[in-house]
């Protein structure tokens, strides 16, 4: 079995002043995002992830969400180049960590943008959201990055949210589930399953049969649990008042160099 190493990264004390883009900016208390955050690391250690700090980058609000940093296919990392300019300084100790870890490091350079979030993979295929914080040389670079590997990487539209794993993400069949309101195009994917609440569209593959979602989605949880699947909820309050989500707080290292 590959190893499970997972990477994330504490919260900033800053968190506060996160970027907002789809959404009314909300308080955030970060007491309880960092409780929250721990919670979520320990979801992820209870579950056989060896979880794998970054640097904590305080000057940076968003830098908690370390997904958006490296995008990682087998031994290779592809360090992003987000499309935030405030969060450009995250990537730096991600790729000196990956680095000193093993793995092939290789970056997206100007013009091009790309959000990890923006980038989902399952069975061969890479599909990465445009139109928000990704642009059409990032999605370029990274098909010439990934092209070793045999992947399909297809672009689809994002309008309605930040990143593309904000509206979709897949569970471990392959379905993809999305909330129907924030999803651009259905049709994009043979498998889809409409899920009946917003956090409901993203979840984090544990392994085997179990997936990691947020605890406001309870409808979802039980239509999950009916198909099957095994699932562990946790509290994200706060990071969903930044736009972010499960998916958002952890890389999944999948593959040990």
């Amino acid at each position: 079995m590959l190893d499970r190493r997972a990477l994330v990264r504490r919260p900033s004390s800053r968190l506060a002043e996160g970027l907002v883009t789809h959404i009314e900016r909300e308080p955030v208390d970060v007491d309880l995002a960092m409780r929250q955050w721990e919670g979520y690391v320990a979801a992820l250690r209870e579950a056989g992830w060896e979880t794998i700090e970054v640097s904590p980058a305080d000057e940076c609000p968003d830098s908690v969400f370390v997904e958006d940093t490296v995008v990682m296919y087998g031994d290779r990392a592809v360090v992003t180049r987000p499309g935030a300019d405030e969060r450009k300084p995250e990537t730096a100790p991600v790729a000196d960590l990956l680095d000193v870890l093993g793995y092939d490091v290789v970056s997206i350079e100007t013009p091009g943008t790309l959000d990890g979030g923006d980038v989902l993979k399952h069975g061969g295929t890479v599909w990465v959201g445009t139109g928000g914080r990704t642009n059409r040389s990032g999605v370029d670079q990274l098909t010439a990055h990934l092209a070793p590997y045999g992947v399909r990487v297809v672009a689809v539209p994002v309008s309605k949210v930040l990143h593309l794993k904000s509206a979709v993400t897949a569970l471990p069949d392959g379905t993809v589930v999305g909330y129907p309101p924030l999803v651009d195009d259905p049709t994009v994917w043979s498998s889809f399953l409409a899920v009946p609440e917003e956090s409901g569209s993203h979840v984090v593959l544990l392994g085997g049969d179990t997936v990691l979602m947020s605890s406001d989605a309870p409808a979802s949880k039980a239509l999950f649990e009916e198909r099957g699947w095994d699932v562990v909820a946790v509290d994200i309050s706060e990071f969903i008042k930044l736009e972010g989500c499960v998916t958002c707080l952890s890389v999944r290292l999948r593959h040990t160099p």
